[in-house]
């Protein structure tokens, strides 16, 4: 069902099986589990972060659902579920320094001419300078880069398309990394194992330009860098619902979590915009 109807990707679907297996090993058959089963869950679970618990029980909740809408039960326990109480943690930023580092690295390699340097470099332009997903960037085929068009085609989540901008920057370091690629292959960041870099060697190679770099290496990774895309987009002035489609948010309320690193800006905002504030300054 979560593959037919509602094209959940291949990472979504491994997810909930592993999280209903869990379930499995402590309360048995999930199918014909009771409240008092389910209660149980809430002892094994104690440990989890509150992200964790909270996937869990969303897996559990969906896989009731889907039964009692099956006419496979009457009722559904999944009332029972323990809750997460913690609120959902602010993601971690680079700043602008942080960032500046990394390019000069990067850049640094670039300019040796290698193809490890300059696929490292264009790596490094679109996770920051598009807001790509690991899996969407490593993923990325060449029928997805256009040669007239500052613009991407990426499949994201649920395989849902969207059209991501590319700045001037990153089109030249696109350019410069597949004129060394080589031919074949349908992916523009091919594994010399066939297929595409996994996420693992991105992982991998981020870690090593950050030490590089001079930075933390545990401060960095894909989705950090998708993280500071978004902050910084935010604080020069980014709308929200703009950010919304550019990072493929299904809703809003996801892309609202980078509304704290600005409230500098917002109530200076309020301040100079709002008719109270300018009541209150003269």
């Amino acid at each position: 069902m979560l593959a037919a109807q509602r094209g959940a990707a291949a990472n979504t679907l491994s997810a909930y099986r592993r999280d209903l297996a869990g379930a499995v090993l402590v309360i048995g058959t999930l199918a014909t589990a009771g409240r008092e089963d389910i209660a149980k869950l809430a002892a094994a679970w104690v440990e989890l972060a509150p992200s964790s618990l909270a996937r869990r029980a969303s897996a559990l909740r969906q896989f009731y659902g889907f039964l009692v809408d099956e006419g496979l039960r009457d009722d559904d326990p999944s009332s029972a579920l323990p809750r997460p109480r913690a609120r959902r943690p602010l993601p971690r930023v680079l700043d602008h320094s942080a960032v500046g580092a990394l390019f000069v690295t990067a850049e640094a390699d670039g300019a040796t001419g290698t193809p490890e340097g300059l696929r490292m470099l264009a790596l490094l332009e679109l996770l920051y300078g598009s807001g790509l997903r690991a899996t969407e960037l490593v993923s990325l085929p060449i029928a997805a880069v256009p040669r007239d068009a500052p613009f991407l085609t990426i499949t994201g989540k649920g395989g849902v398309q969207r059209m991501v901008p590319v700045s001037a920057r990153a089109v030249r370091a696109l350019a410069d990394w597949l004129a060394v690629r080589g031919k074949g292959g349908r992916f523009v960041f091919p594994s010399p194992k066939g297929g595409h870099l996994s996420r693992v060697r991105l992982f991998q190679l981020l870690r090593d330009l950050a030490l590089r770099a001079g930075l933390n290496p545990e401060t960095v990774s894909p989705h950090v860098l998708r993280h500071a895309f978004a902050t910084h987009l935010l604080e020069g002035g980014a709308d929200l619902r703009v950010l919304q489609t550019l990072l493929g948010h299904a809703d809003i309320a996801t892309t609202q979590i980078y509304t704290h690193v600005d409230s500098a800006r917002l109530v200076a905002l309020v301040n100079e915009r709002h008719p109270l504030g300018n009541a209150a300054s003269s």
